[in-house]
């Protein structure tokens, strides 16, 4: 019994110490997510980049949320990475209210 208590409290030291300190990163499209090609573009180019670890697009609310693992990348770094592949990124809230423009064309059709 004393056997699987200490083992279950060294797992959990272990655990503890393996959890690392993922950050998460709100940013807006220039230009706009206009379709599920516009979000796959951004996901396929994005989890390449060095501490990547999670991407969630969000269309009608013009959002993509990257964690990253801020001892791998920088917010810095993930905005200038949206580059490579033609767009724009700026940080912005969770919160935030982004207008969407409706005249631009989506680039991906």
């Amino acid at each position: 019994m004393k056997k699987s208590i200490i083992s279950m409290l060294l797992f959990m030291v272990a655990m503890i110490a393996a959890a690392k300190d993922i950050k998460t990163v709100v940013f807006t499209t220039t230009p706009q997510m206009h379709c599920e090609s516009c979000e796959a573009k951004i996901k396929g180019n994005l989890r390449f980049e060095k501490g990547v670890k999670d991407i969630k697009t969000d269309i009608e609310a013009q959002k993509v949320y990257v964690s990253y693992d801020p001892k791998k990348t920088t917010e810095e770094k993930l905005q200038k990475a949206f580059e490579k592949f033609g767009y724009k990124a700026e940080k912005t809230d969770k919160d935030a209210k982004i207008p969407v423009h409706g005249d631009e064309q989506c680039e991906n059709m």
